[in-house]
């Protein structure tokens, strides 16, 4: 029985193909919608977990301010300096400490240039942000105490530059400074928020200070803590310390701020599971107004064929079957369009991933709740229209013209 009304309901549908595509429709905005949403939130997590991850584990980040993100409020903080970094390596829990000195510039090899970020720190600084090397080597404590001329590139910087070539040994003009490639960083791809983490060249601190910024500020020190470290223990040593070298007053607030990378791996992913949950919702409502538009064209239906359901009726078709019949035809009107809706959705979800460059993470128990919710909303909007042609009185479903 359940199958010859499913045939009946794929008959009726394809004799009407332009009004179920328009009834489907919503149906398939609300389902794509929903899934795209949501995989794109769960590729935006795992992207942040990943970055953060790739800091290495326990790392922490001392910034000058109060805040840890965003423009500071008030006059600006005193910066650091590098016997800040020196006297952090007297802490025993740190496992290793790297100043960061930040500077934007051109760089150049031959005829090909390109505008990066630069980083000034030490040979510390690989091991506390987890960098591993593709070729060549890091820089040493004695290059970086007399700020010689070398510096390491990541991949996109690599890629512009010198194309597949090894670049360890050449030369590249780093503004007016010329520098020697010592090492090739390994790719990390996009970073928490988008940004290319491959495309950086690293330079020991001292000589982007000197060459490029022309002061001796340290704009953040990352910190690499010892295995099995008590975060909240290792940030309380680090405020008392900073405080104590900043002479800062009992009374007074830190001009300075730790952060775990940890916590905020675990913010961002709560801020981006309330934004999917919020946009995944504005969503479902087509799903709504997609069973508001079966309802709609299952009434028009049933008007239409209201002398085929009164010849049913008189030749012993119960009411029960002719339920079935209107109910199978809504539900498989839902169901396409559910099956459209998941294509859809996941497409958009791929093609936003490589857009945003996150990753593609579909979920299949996403996916079959959609599914399973555009089932529901056949079988709910399919009701009444369905109940209202069984409940038709066969003589006067007959005499209707």
């Amino acid at each position: 029985m359940i199958l010859e009304a499913v045939r009946l309901a794929l008959r009726s549908i394809f004799r009407n193909k332009l009004r179920s595509f328009l009834t489907i429709l919503g149906v398939v905005i609300g389902v794509a919608a929903v899934i795209a949403m949501v995989t794109v939130g769960q590729g935006s997590s795992a992207q942040v977990t990943a970055s953060v991850q790739s800091l290495g584990s326990d790392v922490l980040v001392l910034r000058p301010g109060s805040r840890g993100f965003g423009p500071p409020g008030g006059a600006p903080s005193r910066r650091f300096t590098l016997r800040d970094a020196e006297a952090l390596t007297s802490l025993p829990m740190l496992r290793a400490v790297a100043p960061i000195a930040n500077a934007s510039a051109t760089v150049v090899a031959g005829n090909a240039n390109a505008s990066t970020s630069v980083t000034g720190s030490t040979e510390a600084w690989a091991d506390v942000a987890s960098w591993t090397f593709a070729s060549g080597r890091n820089f040493n404590a004695s290059e970086v105490r007399a700020g010689a001329a070398v510096c390491l590139i990541g991949q996109t910087v690599r890629q512009t530059l010198f194309g597949q070539a090894d670049p360890v040994g050449q030369q590249i003009r780093v503004k007016s400074v010329a520098c020697e490639v010592v090492g090739l960083l390994n790719a990390k791809g996009a970073g928490s928020f988008g940004q290319d983490q491959d495309d950086l060249v690293v330079m020991p601190i001292r000589l982007v200070q000197r060459r490029l910024n022309g002061d001796d500020d340290v704009d953040s020190i990352q910190i690499g803590l010892t295995q099995g470290t008590d975060t909240a223990v290792a940030i309380s040593e680090i405020q008392t310390l900073m405080r104590e070298r900043r002479r800062i007053g009992l009374d007074e607030d830190d001009d300075f701020s730790v952060t775990d990378m940890k916590e905020v791996a675990s913010m961002l992913n709560s801020v981006n599971s309330v934004l999917s949950g919020m946009l995944s919702s504005v969503a479902a409502v087509s799903l709504l107004v997609g069973g508001i538009g079966i309802m709609n064209i299952m009434l028009v239906s049933v008007t239409e064929r209201t002398r085929e359901i009164g010849i049913r009726l008189a030749i012993g078709a119960t009411g029960g079957q002719v339920l079935t019949q209107f109910l199978v035809e809504a539900v498989v009107l839902s169901l396409l369009g559910g099956v459209v809706g998941i294509a859809v959705g996941l497409g958009l979800a791929w093609g936003a991933g490589v857009f945003m460059a996150i990753p593609f993470t579909p979920d299949p128990a996403v996916i079959a709740m959609a599914f399973g919710f555009s089932a529901v909303v056949g079988v709910v909007f399919g009701y009444f229209p369905a109940r209202r042609a069984a409940r038709m009185d066969p003589i006067e479903a007959l005499r209707h013209q």
